[in-house]
């Protein structure tokens, strides 16, 4: 039974919220929202640039790592003697 009271408070406080901002605080609202726009894409751009980075390093990463996979053998004839030798 809590749980459902406190969505309802959280449901009234939504509300509220809405009402103050589109109805009361129009202006201020515009103007925040506004003045949010160029951090918000700067912020973006900033992720978008890095996650490509990222990106292009992992396939180098994964590029490199099946290059080396196939140029060498999984076991050579020299591993194979020297294990002899060792027993």
């Amino acid at each position: 039974m809590g749980k459902i009271f406190v969505m309802a408070i959280g449901l009234v406080m939504m509300g509220g919220g809405v009402y103050l901002a589109l109805f009361l605080w129009w202006k201020e609202f515009y103007e925040l929202v506004l003045g949010a726009i160029p951090p918000i894409l700067f912020f973006v751009g900033l992720i978008a640039v890095i996650a490509g980075i990222s990106s292009i390093k992992d396939a180098k990463r994964a590029k490199s790592l099946d290059e080396e996979a196939l140029s060498s053998p999984l076991k050579s004839e020299t591993d194979d003697e020297l294990e002899r030798d060792e027993l």
